[in-house]
């Protein structure tokens, strides 16, 4: 069944008589010639929820899709969305005395101050062209001015005192690391959207079409929102907070990026739902609120450069804090099956230990290695090597097939014969099949099995046979870190026998990124 029509002069009037407020808000708006006035949170919540209120009703009843009414429709939009957008830069406005930020190369202040005059201006024009479309309607607007000290917001200096007592918590180093370790995942995950700090002008567009995405950056704002949401349930108000004072400078910095978040969220869905969206032809005609460049770069150049200094400066407070309260311990995990300590194991090693930012020592027998360092940890393979050709000398002694060999049988037969042997009882794993061995000999003279020996060792420093030991690596380090190394040992380090990359648990999806 085909949905009723309503008559063009019933909602006419339906929409007059529930838009009186919000015409008297923007007939005010429009007479400003700035945008200062108008900055004032009673004023912009009034403003974004009387938009927000005709919005929803316009859009019940398909607005969007009618030509006469579709330009109203989104101009009530654009004032929706940047009142709410002014809302939350007035909010960071306000509460940088209490976030204690760290300090960063860019005067946040001024930049907060700028994007204001950004969305403030972009509210005038909105607001100018929304009472032009009104009186093409034939909607008429209150008849009493907006009465502009009913907005006023003036604000006594001072705050109230914290006299409610403090709530009782875990111990202080559980909550620390708890808050810690969330944060550093987190900030592992906004890799993508802090790069694009480094975006030039150019390609602005291609980022937001990518990592700078309105999903993608919904998603990290509701991650982060879920972190002030545990540190308001669980730290806020206990005794931790004035044990470590290092815990409300975090809280700062996780809100802070929360609020950049949802303002740079905002900035992209009007990008993407409607700087370039294609309107009919009544509302092409209209002056376009702002250029796309325009946005872009109030995007990229205020929002993701601060979220991306922020939570960079975050990153190194959380290192700091884990480090002072690590909880030192020790494990033993296996050495990785595929030529040891190499590109890539060591690699995941390195960035593990830098994404907590503590000290971890590896140690084989009397040896000791930065767990930081791939390269410290390359060394490693020194060790690893001597001891698998050590190991292998005596397993092929103990085959004793070299000396049944017949008299006649070349080093190659008895190579092959000792290879095959090892491979069966699964202590060595052949990456070449058929095995090429070299016509030269490693030595001229020498008994068979020194010269057997001598072969396969040589196979071995080609990468084209490993030997299967049993080696293990010790771990000295936080409990938390050696947990992860734990994790990671269990899972190969990333790669099947033959060097093949597999999947890595989630917890340890931070190391892909």
């Amino acid at each position: 069944m085909d949905p009723v029509t309503i008559v063009d002069e019933d909602f006419q009037q339906l929409i007059a008589k529930r838009s009186q407020t919000l015409l008297g808000l923007a007939g005010y708006l429009s007479q400003c010639r700035t945008s200062g006035k108008i900055m004032m949170r009673p004023f912009l919540g009034e403003l974004f929820s009387q938009s927000l209120q005709i919005e929803e009703l316009l859009d019940a009843y398909d607005a969007r899709n009618n030509c006469q009414w579709c330009l109203f429709r989104s101009l009530i939009a654009a004032i929706k969305l940047f009142s709410d957008v002014s809302y939350e830069l007035l909010h960071i406005q306000h509460a940088l005395p209490a976030y204690r930020l760290l300090p960063i190369e860019q005067d946040f202040v001024k930049a907060t101050d700028e994007a204001l005059g950004f969305t403030g201006d972009v509210l005038l024009r909105a607001a100018r062209q929304m009472v032009a479309r009104a009186e093409q309607l034939a909607m008429p607007f209150p008849s009493e001015p907006l009465r502009e000290e009913s907005y006023s917001e003036e604000l006594p200096p001072g705050r109230l005192p914290h006299d409610c007592g403090t709530r009782w918590a875990e111990t202080v180093s559980e909550t620390v690391t708890l808050l810690a370790t969330a944060f550093l995942n987190l900030a592992a995950e906004s890799q993508p959207v802090r790069a694009a700090s480094r975006a030039k002008p150019e390609e602005y567009a291609s980022y937001v079409s990518d990592s700078v995405s309105e999903e993608n950056l919904r998603s990290l704002e509701l991650r982060f929102h879920n972190l002030q949401s545990l540190y308001d349930t669980y730290v806020s108000g206990t005794e931790a907070e004035d044990l470590d004072t290092d815990l409300p400078v975090l809280r700062g910095h996780i809100s802070v990026v929360f609020h950049l978040l949802t303002t740079a969220t905002l900035f992209a869905h009007y990008y993407e739902r409607h700087v370039n969206k294609k309107l009919c032809a009544l509302a092409a005609k209209r002056e376009p609120l702002l250029k796309a460049e325009t946005l872009l770069s109030v995007l990229m150049n205020y929002c993701i450069t601060h979220i991306g200094l922020y939570i960079g400066c975050a990153e190194h407070l959380c290192q700091k804090m884990l480090k002072r309260y690590a909880d030192l311990g020790r494990v033993e995990v296996s050495v990785p099956r595929y030529r040891g300590f190499h590109v890539r194991p060591s690699t995941l090693i390195a960035k593990l230990v830098h994404h907590y930012g503590s000290d971890v020592q590896m140690k084989m027998d009397d040896d000791e290695y930065d767990a930081s360092s791939p390269m410290e940890l390359f060394r490693a393979n020194e060790k690893i090597n001597a001891q698998k050709r050590r190991w292998m000398a005596t397993e092929i002694a103990a085959l004793d097939i070299v000396r049944q060999n017949p008299p006649e049988c070349s080093i190659a037969a008895a190579i092959r014969n000792v290879v095959l042997a090892l491979a069966e009882k699964g202590k060595l794993i052949l990456y070449e099949q058929p095995l090429q061995i070299p016509a030269e000999p490693v030595r001229k003279d020498g008994t068979l099995i020194e010269n057997v020996i001598d072969e396969i060792n040589r196979l071995f420093a080609m990468g084209k046979i490993d030997i299967d030991t049993n080696l293990t690596a010790m771990f000295i380090g936080d409990k938390r870190v050696l947990a992860d190394i734990k994790l990671l040992a269990e899972s190969g380090y990333g790669e099947d026998n033959f060097g093949n990359n597999i999947p890595l648990p989630e917890e340890l999806s931070y190391l892909r990124r």
